[in-house]
């Protein structure tokens, strides 16, 4: 009777079942082609260039200007063509290393009190300083004397009365008046007026006026303001919301963007703020 390994007995298998996910370019490409868009449609209703929607397709994600820009595209293609972005945006960042953890701020170091030395007395000026003073007081001494000898019929002299006038009543002053917070100055009222200004890290913007025309669109490095101007409507979009200020119609706008988000926003003439 020989004794061996059973023919029956299983196999130990202890390979890790392979990651069988398509590629985020795939899955936005086969998304898409379910839907039934092209490119070209994808790119018109996205405002993402034909060339980058190409790009991203192929799983390259050069063409995007950075990791904030691919998320943003990535989300915004999903969306597009009825994916949930949430776990392709995860898969870009288990590809890409992750999103990158803030820089620690350089530490500061409190400048070191140099405590002054004591001065010690200078007797050398405090001496010349008794001797001046001395001086001083004998010639006083000496003057006075001789101006004591006048004669009989000298009249001692008061000072000479001094004429005091009324001090002018102030003219009231007219409070300036108070601008109206409705008020937009410096800026035409019969045109829409768009100012976007990059404060503190670079966006990429896209403006166009209300006949289609394209008035500007690239990246606006950090510090750099752009002004656009229509006879009717300015249409926005912001490939880094977060950094942009806002001016329309010579009013801030308040709203809270967040840095990587993209945004398409429209304004026409009049207050931004009364919808």
């Amino acid at each position: 009777m020989s004794i061996g390994n059973s023919p029956e007995s299983p196999e130990d298998d202890r390979n890790f079942p392979a990651d069988d996910r398509d590629s985020i370019g795939r899955a936005l490409q086969q998304a898409r082609v379910a839907a039934g868009l092209t490119v070209e449609e994808v790119s018109a209703s996205t405002r993402v260039r034909v060339p980058i929607v190409h790009a991203i397709e192929e799983d390259d994600f050069s063409r995007c200007g950075g990791d904030v820009y691919a998320r943003g595209h990535v989300r915004t293609l999903a969306r597009a063509v009825g994916l949930d972005p949430a776990p392709l945006v995860e898969q870009y960042d288990a590809e890409h290393g992750g999103r990158p953890s803030p820089t620690p701020a350089a530490p500061l170091f409190e400048a070191e009190r140099i405590r002054p030395e004591p001065r010690r007395p200078n007797w050398t000026a405090a001496m010349v300083a008794a001797i001046v003073a001395v001086v001083g007081f004998v010639g006083f001494t000496m003057f006075n004397g001789t101006d004591g000898q006048a004669g009989p019929g000298a009249v001692a002299e008061g000072p000479a009365p001094v004429k005091t006038t009324a001090p002018a009543k102030p003219k009231p002053v007219k409070p300036a008046p108070r601008p109206s917070e409705s008020a937009i100055a410096a800026v035409p009222q019969d045109k829409v007026t768009v100012k976007l200004t990059a404060v503190d890290d670079k966006s990429w913007i896209s403006a166009k006026a209300h006949d289609g025309k394209l008035l500007f669109d690239g990246l606006l490095l950090a510090g750099e303001s752009k002004t656009f101007q229509d006879d009717e409507r300015i249409d926005l979009i912001l490939g880094n919301a977060g950094p942009i200020e806002l001016f329309v119609n010579g009013k801030k706008i308040e709203d809270s963007f967040e840095s990587g988000q993209v945004e398409r926003l429209s304004y026409t003439k009049g207050d931004p703020q009364a919808g």
